[in-house]
C-alpha cells in the first residue's frame, strides 16, 4: 500500500484515463473492535463498484472485465492488519493502487475520467510530511515521515552504500577513529554525494529536512555545504542501520517541536488577519473564497469535518451524512482547492480556531 504523494505522483494520478477510471473509497480502523468491521465493509463497496461498472452502458465488456480484475488485484493487496484512517483503491484499464491514509474518507465510488484525489492531498497535507537523512560512514538512509511515524523510502538512489572493500566501519569503531573517518577524502566524496541526491529530491518533493548522525558526521556536511548544512540536525548514531521506531523516537521531539511553533505562527496570522478584515471563517465563507483563490494561509482542524449540499447558490447548506446530494468530504474540497491557487494550508489542533467553527483563512485582498 501507498503512503507517500509526492508532486510527481499526484501529478500522474490526476492524468485522464481511459473510461473508467474508478475510485473507491472507505474508512478504515486502526485498532479493535473497530477494525472487525473493516473487510466486509471493503468487500462491499468493491463489490458496489463492479456493480456500477456492470449497469454502465458506456463501459464495453472487455473494460468491464479488465477493470473488476484489477479491482480484484488491489484487493489482495490491502493489508487490513496495518490499515489506518482510510483507504482509496484506484482501479482503470491495466493498472491499480491501493492507497493508505491517515486521515478518515467518505464511503463512496466514483466512475470518471480521472481518479479522486482530494482525500489524498488533503491526507498528506495533514500529514505534514518531512524527510529524515540518516548519515553513517558506510551508508545513508532517506526516510519519508508523516504525523506519527517515518518509512525508510528508496528513491533516488537511496539508500546509498560503500563497498566494504573500500571501507570497514566496525574497524573504524573499534579503534575509536570515528572523528577522523569523515576527515577520509573517499567519505567526504561519498557524503557529498549523498547531499547532491537529497538537493534532487528536495527539488521536486520539498519538505523539511532532518539529518541524523554522530557528530563527526554532521560536522563533517556543515564543511561540505549542500542541502544538508541548512537542514535539522539531530546527533545520533547508528540510525543509517536502524528500524523506522528508532529513526521516529529520534525525530520524534523535534517533530513536535516545530507542529507547536507551527500552530502558534498560524494563530497570531488569524489575528492579524482578522485586524484587518482580511479573514474568512466557517466552511461556507471559507469555501466562497477558496474558489475565487482568495486564500493565502488555510488553517483547518485536524478532526474537522462536516457534511454539506451544495444549493447551487453562492452558500453550502448543512446536510446530513449518506443524503444522495451530500457533500461529506467539503473540507478536503477546500484543502485541494487552496493548495491549487498556492495557498499555505496548515492543520491544528482540535480547538485552536475557538469560535471559527474548524477552519479559516487569511485572504490574499
Amino acid at each position: 500500500m501507498e503512503h507517500a504523494l509526492s508532486p510527481a505522483t499526484l501529478t500522474e494520478l490526476r492524468r485522464p484515463r481511459p473510461y473508467p477510471a474508478v475510485s473507491v473509497l472507505t474508512p478504515t480502523h486502526r485498532r479493535e473492535p473497530d477494525n472487525a468491521q473493516d473487510r466486509v465493509r471493503l468487500r462491499n463497496v468493491v463489490a458496489e463498484a463492479k456493480r456500477q461498472l456492470e449497469a454502465d452502458p458506456a463501459v464495453p465488456r472487455e473494460r468491464r472485465v479488465d477493470v473488476a480484475r484489477q479491482l480484484d488485484a488491489a484487493l489482495t493487496e490491502v493489508d487490513l492488519a496495518h490499515t489506518e484512517d482510510g483507504l482509496v483503491i484506484f482501479a482503470a484499464p491495466g493498472e491499480h493502487q491501493v492507497w493508505s491514509l491517515a486521515r478518515a474518507v467518505p464511503e463512496r465510488v466514483v466512475l470518471s475520467d480521472t481518479f479522486l484525489t482530494r482525500n489524498l492531498v488533503s491526507a498528506q497535507a495533514a500529514e505534514r510530511p518531512f524527510w529524515v537523512l540518516s548519515v553513517s560512514a558506510d551508508r545513508v538512509t532517506l526516510w519519508s515521515g508523516g504525523a506519527d511515524r517515518v518509512a525508510q523510502v528508496r528513491v533516488g538512489g537511496f539508500p546509498l552504500t560503500r563497498s566494504r572493500d573500500n571501507f570497514d566501519a566496525e574497524r573504524q569503531e573499534r579503534i575509536g577513529d570515528l572523528p577522523s573517518t569523515f576527515r577520509d577524502e573517499d567519505t567526504r566524496h561519498f557524503l557529498r554525494d549523498a547531499d547532491t541526491a537529497m538537493g534532487q529530491i528536495l527539488r521536486h518533493d520539498e519538505r523539511p529536512l532532518y539529518v541524523t548522525g554522530e557528530t563527526a558526521a554532521l560536522s563533517c556536511l556543515d564543511e561540505l555545504g549542500g542541502v544538508t548544512r541548512n537542514a535539522v540536525h539531530v546527533p545520533h548514531g547508528g540510525l543509517a542501520h536502524g528500524t523506522p521506531e528508532a529513526v521516529w523516537q529520534a525525530v520524534r521531539p523535534l517533530v513536535a517541536a516545530e507542529a507547536r511553533r507551527s500552530t502558534d505562527s498560524v494563530t497570531r496570522e488569524l489575528e492579524s488577519a482578522r485586524s484587518r478584515r482580511a479573514f474568512a471563517a466557517g466552511v461556507d465563507e471559507v469555501w466562497q473564497n477558496a474558489r475565487e483563490g482568495r486564500v493565502r494561509l488555510l488553517a483547518v482542524e485536524e478532526n474537522y469535518r462536516v457534511t454539506v449540499r451544495d444549493t447551487g447558490g453562492d452558500h453550502l447548506a448543512p446536510a446530513a451524512s449518506g443524503d444522495l446530494d451530500a457533500r461529506e468530504d467539503i473540507v478536503d474540497e477546500i484543502v485541494e482547492q487552496c493548495l491549487e491557487t498556492g495557498a499555505d494550508v496548515r492543520f491544528v489542533p482540535d480547538g485552536t480556531l475557538g469560535d471559527a467553527d474548524g477552519i479559516a483563512g487569511v485572504l490574499r485582498y
